[in-house]
């Protein structure tokens, strides 16, 4: 009986810790109390990214773990995929009265912050943005030109038609570029195949599609960057940051040394000190 009772407690103390709360463009599981901290995961990314470091923030502070739709095992929604997911984050915000917010984002989720900031800053504190810039676009394209990124276009339907075992190669291609921790490069390359296609094609047309490097000047709260290395060399990464964040008011930039675009798998211990600072 005693056993029983101890379980059934264990149960109700777990479900009590860790709430999820869905909709149709992401999936949020939130742990501990205090001020709220918002995680937006990068691109493919679940919410588990963030394990690591929600276990210890959870400590001092509310956490709403992200992961999108058609990220991990959340269903996929119709495009336009990131313009809905910003909309439903404000309706979230709203619904929860969240006030004195931190947003924490790594790579698209970095990305979406900086556009959440350029245009409700009432309620939010900070923003955090892990290796993410405000146009990932012009980070890819010589003379980029937002106008011509496009739904259907031949390279869009290449992917769409790929078969899994191409697929798969080029996943694995990706992730091992992505971060240096061998460990971690399976988990990675396990994050975009398991991600739904058309979510996969059309989601990141979206993102290469948005520009934020004006927008940036209207973001009034403060902006940490925390930027990677690797595989370009402090100089060269510290110059791209430079010019894509030149309009942003209040900013400052860290690099992690010797860390690839996952910080959080590459210098796990100095990105949480690098986020406990900040929220200090």
């Amino acid at each position: 009986m005693k056993t029983i009772k101890f379980q059934i407690v264990s149960l109700l103390l777990f479900f009590s810790a860790s709430v999820i709360s869905q909709n149709k463009t992401f999936e949020v599981t939130i742990t501990g109390k205090g001020n709220p901290i918002l995680f937006f995961p990068g691109f493919t990314c679940p919410g588990e990214v963030y394990e690591d470091i929600v276990a210890e923030l959870s400590k001092t502070n509310e956490c709403h773990v992200f992961t999108f739709a058609g990220f991990g095992d959340v269903p996929a929604i119709e495009k336009p995929w990131l313009p809905k997911i910003k909309e439903e984050i404000t309706t979230y915000i709203y619904d929860k009265n969240l006030r004195e917010i931190t947003l924490i984002g790594h790579s698209l989720g970095g990305t979406l912050s900086l556009w959440l900031g350029t245009e409700e800053s009432n309620n939010f504190k900070k923003i955090i943005a892990i290796d993410a810039l405000p146009s990932t676009g012009a980070l890819m394209m010589p003379n980029f030109n937002s106008e011509t990124i496009v739904y259907d276009n031949p390279y869009n339907k290449r992917l769409l038609e790929m078969n899994d075992e191409n697929f798969e190669a080029m996943a694995t291609q990706m992730a091992s570029g992505m971060t240096l921790n061998e460990g971690k490069k399976q988990v990675i390359k396990d994050w975009i195949i398991n991600t739904d296609r058309e979510t996969y094609v059309y989601g990141y047309t979206e993102l290469l599609k948005l520009d934020l490097r004006e927008a940036i000047s209207e973001i009034k709260i403060p902006v940490t960057i925390l930027g990677a290395t690797k595989p370009y060399g402090l100089e060269m990464v510290q110059k791209t940051f430079e010019e894509q964040y030149k309009n942003l008011k209040n900013y400052k930039i860290k690099f992690a040394e010797d860390s690839a675009h996952f910080i959080m798998f590459d210098q796990p211990e100095w990105l949480l000190e690098a986020i406990n600072s900040e929220l200090k």
